[in-house]
């Protein structure tokens, strides 16, 4: 039977390639987002798009709004997209006896979100991680003081308040806040991956590296197939959690090959682009035909608006910006598809809610796309619904 799905984002393209796998399978794609304005709008792969009220803004309200959907539109999938997935996981016993959310218990996605809970539960299972501490701690200093290290907040994304130091280099009074981290920096090469796991099995891990950045955010990258050791790694830890849905991780790898995890997300990035559209919706559909997931032929993706203004931005440094150059001429673009035309032709007029904060409020793309969907623990806001009390830094495995 066709079933209908509400996507709980909508204004970043790993969305978009979401809805039109599952509009491909047959499903209803319903889309729930606080800007009026976004890509996913655009698309025929959406039936229907509706605004709900951010949920840093008004947790409370940005939940009803969701139950409220759910039970209108007779939904039989809840998928959570990016950061708000924190939020949308409190739809858990909210929901119709029909219905069900594509997400792990809100508390395992907030411990795995603690970039420091993260960290001592992959060691805990022998796997490798960084040195990491609390910033205000001893323990911060003398790390501080031995090697590079970086500082970044425990509850990051899109690589906002992420500072790289040399050694020696001091904390400053803000490094030492509750909530900051120290971080060993590793040399090597940054590999990201995607995965998408079924009661601790691994139906597809996608490995890439990005070949042009937006500030901190990869928007051109290419699949990598030379690091085993990676998607060994995320099997082990993805076993040991029993995890259910995306999950995503961030690894060094050092010149013998040995990858080590700077930080997990437990949602979907843009490794989402490297599956099969059809083996990605039997998955989240939860399909009798599901099964591991291919790989598409294409090496390498980009969003092209952002990736040639970063073209440009390199014009007067002729060995980057043909390095940039070749990268923007050799990858497929993750919005255009001649069957579904205006996400591509209409994207910088839907994007206008987080261009207009880019421009006028002097913030990144990256932040101005995440800062009003970004998890806050619950301890920092009291009276926030929350099933169950994860506090920075707890590492809890198995749970």
């Amino acid at each position: 039977m066709p079933k209908t799905v509400l996507l709980t984002l909508g204004r970043l393209p790993k969305a978009l390639e979401l809805a039109r796998a599952l509009h491909q399978a047959g499903a209803r794609v319903i889309v729930a987002e606080p800007f009026g304005l976004h890509v996913c709008r655009a698309s025929r792969s959406v039936a229907k798009s509706i605004r709900v009220p951010a949920p840093n803004a008004n947790p409370a309200a940005y939940l009803d709004a969701l139950e409220a959907i759910v039970r209108q539109e007779d939904i039989d999938i809840v998928v959570p997209v990016s950061e708000e997935a924190l939020h949308a996981a409190s739809l858990a016993g909210r929901l119709p006896a029909r219905s069900r959310l594509y997400c792990p218990p809100q508390h395992k996605l907030a411990r795995l979100h603690d970039k420091l809970a993260f960290n001592r539960a992959a060691d805990l299972i022998g796997l490798t991680v960084p040195e990491t501490h609390e910033g205000h701690t001893p323990a911060a200093l003398t790390l501080a003081a031995a090697q590079d290290y970086i500082v970044k907040p425990a509850h990051g994304c899109s690589g906002i308040g992420v500072s790289l130091r040399r050694k020696g280099d001091p904390l400053t009074p803000a490094d030492r806040q509750p909530g900051m981290l120290v971080q060993a920096r590793l040399p090597g090469r940054h590999v990201s991956s995607l995965s998408v796991a079924r009661d601790g099995e691994i139906l597809a891990t996608a490995l890439y590296q990005g070949r042009i950045y937006s500030g901190t955010v990869s928007v051109s990258f290419e699949r990598v197939d030379d690091c085993p050791a990676a998607a060994s790694w995320i099997r082990r830890f993805v076993e040991a959690e029993a995890y259910t849905g995306f999950i995503s991780f961030d690894f060094i790898e050092d010149a013998q090959g040995v990858p080590c995890a700077i930080e997990c997300n437990p949602r979907l990035t843009s490794g989402v682009h490297f599956l099969n559209p059809d083996g990605l919706a039997q998955a989240v559909l939860n399909l009798p035909e599901a099964r591991p997931i291919a790989m598409r032929p294409v090496r390498a993706f980009q969003e092209g608006h952002t990736a040639l203004l970063e073209v440009y931005g390199a014009l007067f440094r002729p060995r980057e910006f043909f390095r940039r150059l070749k990268a923007f001429l050799t990858s497929q673009d993750v919005l255009f598809r001649l069957n579904d035309p205006l996400p591509f032709f209409l994207f910088t007029p839907m994007s206008w809610p987080v261009l207009r904060q880019a421009m006028f409020e002097k913030v990144s793309l990256g932040e101005a796309a995440t800062r009003d969907i970004t998890w806050i623990p619950p301890e920092d806001r009291p009276g926030v619904p929350f099933d169950s009390e994860v506090r920075h830094g707890a590492a809890v495995p198995g749970t």
